[in-house]
C-alpha cells in the first residue's frame, strides 16, 4: 500500500510537508498522533486518526500512539473558545489506562517487536525542572512565531492563558524527543493541527543538525447537515461499551445521512477498494444495506463478533412482529439487559412477583408506564396488550417468577410501538 495515494483516495489528506512522499520510500518509517486522555474513553471522533495510524502500519510502517499524560494537564487551546477545564492527574492515569487497552484492541499488541509502539509524554518531562524548561525548550520558538498560529491568534479576544499559551512548546518538544531518540520523523494529526505539528518541524529544524522531520493532516470530519462528527442527540459516540452500548454504536450507523456514507466508508472501512467503491455505486439505490454493513463491519472491528449478533437479535426483538415467544424465552441474559438499557425499564422487586397481582395491578401499581387501570384494561380488551411476546387475554393471571425470562426479566408491548421491561432483583 502507498500510504499516501490511499490517504488520497479516501478523502483524507488535507495538508503534508514538501519531501513527505519521499521520506515514505524508506522502510519502517516512523509517525506518531498524539493523544491527550481528558476522557474516560476513546470517542468515534478519535476513530479518524486511529484509522490514519492503521493505514500507516498497512503501508509497512511502525505507528506511533502518544498518549499525553502531560499534555492532557494544559490543554490544547486548538479551535476552542474558551479555557479547558483542567484535569487532575488521577483522573489522566485512569483516562490513560483504559485507552491504553482501546488502542491495543485496535491497533495491536504494543509490546510486539516491531508493532505499534505507545508512550506517555509524562515520561518526557518528570524529571525536568520549570528553569530547564524554560531555558532549553522555551528558547527555541520566539513569541512572535508562537503567535502567529491560529490556536493562539483565535484566542486573543476571548483571553488565553500562559498555561494553554504552553501547550504549543510542549508539542513541540514531543515531536523533538521522539525524532532524537527514536527516529520518529513524522507526525499525523487532524487539520487543526497544523500549527502544532509545524510548531514540531520547526523546533528540530533548529536543534538538531541536518534534522528534517514532516507534518500530515486529514480534513476536519464534519457530517452533511453541518453538524460534527462523532456525535449523536444524546452526545458523544464513545468507544466504550458501558458508555454508548454496541446497540447505540450500531444505530449510530445505522441513522447516517445517506449522503455521509461515502465519506464514511472511505474513512472507516478496511474493506478491499473494490468492495468500497461497489458499495459507494450502491448508495442511491439501496443506502439501508450499505448503512448495515458499515455498521457491522465498525461494530465488530470496535466491540467484538459477539456484539455485533447480539446487537442483531435485540434489533430482531424490538422491531420484526415475527420474533416469538420462544425465541425470546432462549435470550441469553446479556442480550436482554442491551434490550433493557434501549427501552423504558423498571426495577421492581422479586418479592412482589408473590402478591398474587395480576397484570392490570402489576403495571399500574408497581410501575409508571400506564396511566390508570381502566386504561390498561381498554388496552387488554383490544387485544393490545403483550407481555413476554404473548398476548394478554387472561386479566385475572396471577404473576409469578415463572413469568421471568431469564430469572430476571419481564417484556411488557403496548400496540406496536410501545415497549417496557420490568427488571426483577
Amino acid at each position: 500500500m502507498d500510504f499516501l495515494k490511499e490517504l488520497q483516495w479516501r478523502g483524507m489528506l488535507h495538508d503534508m510537508s514538501p519531501g513527505l512522499d519521499e521520506e515514505l520510500k524508506k522502510p519502517a518509517c516512523k509517525a506518531y498522533i498524539g493523544f491527550d486522555p481528558t476522557a474516560p474513553s476513546l470517542t468515534i471522533g478519535n476513530y479518524v486518526q486511529i484509522m490514519m495510524l492503521k493505514f500507516f502500519q498497512q503501508a509497512g510502517h511502525q505507528p506511533i500512539v502518544l498518549m499525553g499524560g502531560a499534555t492532557g494537564m494544559i490543554g490544547d487551546p486548538s479551535f476552542k473558545d474558551k479555557e479547558r477545564e483542567l484535569k487532575n492527574e488521577g483522573e489522566l492515569v485512569a483516562n490513560l489506562n483504559h485507552q491504553k487497552e482501546q488502542f491495543e484492541k485496535l491497533l495491536g499488541d504494543f509490546d510486539l517487536p516491531g508493532g505499534p509502539m505507545m508512550m506517555n509524554n509524562h515520561d518526557f518531562y518528570k524529571d525536568m525542572n520549570a528553569l530547564t524548561f524554560l531555558r532549553d525548550v522555551g528558547k527555541s520558538l520566539t513569541v512572535n512565531y508562537m503567535m502567529a498560529k491560529d490556536s493562539v491568534r483565535n484566542r486573543l479576544d476571548t483571553g488565553l492563558s500562559f498555561t494553554e499559551f504552553s501547550y504549543q512548546l510542549l508539542q513541540a518538544y514531543d515531536f523533538y524527543h521522539l525524532y532524537k531518540n527514536f527516529g520518529c520523523k513524522i507526525q499525523m494529526g487532524g487539520s487543526d493541527q497544523w500549527g502544532n505539528i509545524t510548531s514540531g518541524t520547526e523546533y528540530i529544524r533548529r536543534n538538531i543538525k541536518d534534522g528534517k522531520a514532516y507534518a500530515v493532516t486529514t480534513p476536519l470530519l464534519t457530517k452533511a447537515d453541518g453538524t460534527k462528527f462523532g456525535k449523536s442527540e444524546s452526545g458523544n459516540i464513545w468507544l466504550d461499551p458501558n458508555l454508548t452500548s454496541p446497540y447505540q454504536f450500531f444505530q449510530f450507523w445505522l441513522n447516517a445521512d445517506d449522503r455521509d456514507l461515502p465519506r464514511f466508508l472511505k474513512t472507516f472501512s478496511l474493506k478491499p477498494k473494490k468492495e468500497i467503491v461497489e458499495l459507494v455505486e450502491n448508495i442511491p439505490t439501496d443506502p439501508n444495506t450499505v448503512k448495515r454493513v458499515l455498521a457491522e463491519e465498525l461494530c465488530t472491528r470496535i466491540h467484538s463478533a459477539e456484539d455485533t449478533e447480539s446487537v442483531e437479535t435485540v434489533s430482531s426483538l424490538l422491531f420484526d412482529k415475527k420474533f416469538t415467544a420462544e425465541r425470546l424465552e432462549g435470550l441469553k441474559p446479556e442480550i436482554l439487559k442491551m434490550v433493557a438499557m434501549e427501552i423504558p425499564s423498571i426495577n421492581i422487586n422479586i418479592g412482589v412477583l408473590g402478591e398474587g397481582l395480576t397484570p392490570t395491578e402489576l403495571l399500574t401499581e408497581h410501575s409508571s408506564f400506564f396511566k390508570s387501570k381502566s386504561e390498561l384494561r381498554r388496552i387488554i380488551s383490544g387485544n393490545a396488550l403483550s407481555i413476554n411476546k404473548r398476548k394478554v387475554t387472561d386479566i385475572e393471571h396471577q404473576f409469578d417468577r415463572h413469568d421471568l425470562v431469564a430469572e430476571k426479566y419481564i417484556l411488557i408491548e403496548s400496540g406496536k410501538k410501545k415497549k417496557f421491561m420490568l427488571i426483577v432483583q
